[in-house]
């Protein structure tokens, strides 16, 4: 497995490995792997001759009171994770590689990045945008493979892609999750016994509104007061959203007349998670 730090270096390989006809997977990270992030690079390198990942704090997506400083950083065993997963090639550039100073162009994010995490984190979608454009000009990979427990961060890029004619496809892959349901975060190291039990509130609620839906239950709203029953009773105070929108422009819907998401996001103590399922 081979270790790069800068630009050129990153590109002259991914380069020279497409210009020889193969095909190559990309997994963009913020490093502290975990078995979902594993399970990304697994695919890339099951489905692809060669097979990337990226491993960096992207400052540009972290808003001024969110926790960019302490997000957790395990490079050792990111690095014995990605080699255990026969990753070819992981780029680990410093801030200054990517952001350098006088730098000032960052990408207006679709109008699937409005609402949802767009409303409680407005400057977070521009920071994902310009990171992941810059390492799909970095890293011309044929592929590139993102978890769907950020959903919305998904349909983001989806549309980017679709936007700005960017020549790579994007796959999204299964969220990964706990034996109690709870969804794997790198986050979730955050969380106290207690407050782990709370979490599991978050994919409780989505499991019970996928059976409602199952059960014939389509209008909308009581199957988000449904969600937010849940998430109360078990003692989260602090719900940003939990709602059901459609899956493709993430617009609300009355009722489920087509392809739709549920998602949530709530604070368990300190600790912002998300979780989603598909309806």
């Amino acid at each position: 497995m081979k270790i790069v730090e800068s630009r050129s270096e990153a590109y002259a390989q991914v380069a020279q490995w497409r210009q020889a006809g193969a095909s190559v997977g990309l997994v963009p990270t913020m490093g502290a792997l975990h078995a979902g992030h594993l399970a990304l690079a697994e695919r890339s390198t099951t489905e692809c001759d060669k097979s990337v990942a990226t491993i960096f704090v992207n400052p540009a997506q972290f808003g001024p009171q969110e926790d960019f400083s302490r997000y957790p950083r395990t490079l050792d065993d990111d690095l014995q994770g990605l080699r255990d997963n026969q990753t070819d090639l992981v780029f680990i550039p410093q801030p200054e590689e990517l952001y350098p100073a006088g730098f000032s162009t960052y990408v207006e994010p679709p109008s699937v990045a409005l609402p949802l995490e767009g409303v409680f984190r407005p400057t977070h979608f521009r920071g994902v945008t310009t990171i992941v454009l810059k390492l799909f000009h970095i890293l011309p990979a044929t592929v590139a493979y993102f978890g769907q427990k950020d959903f919305q961060q998904l349909t983001v890029i989806r549309h980017m892609v679709d936007d700005l004619n960017i020549p790579i496809r994007v796959e999204g892959c299964q969220t990964v999750r706990e034996p109690d349901g709870l969804a794997l975060s790198s986050r979730n190291r955050y969380l106290s016994l207690e407050q782990r039990q709370t979490a599991q509130s978050l994919s409780r609620a989505l499991t019970a509104v996928a059976k409602q839906v199952g059960e014939g239950i389509l209008a909308v709203e009581p199957l988000e007061q449904s969600m937010h029953h849940i998430l109360r009773e078990a003692g989260i105070e602090r719900i940003d959203y939990a709602c059901i929108v459609d899956r493709t422009t993430l617009e609300s819907l009355p009722q489920l007349d087509r392809p739709a998401v549920a998602l949530i996001a709530a604070h368990v103590g300190d600790t912002r998670l998300i979780d989603n399922v598909l309806l």
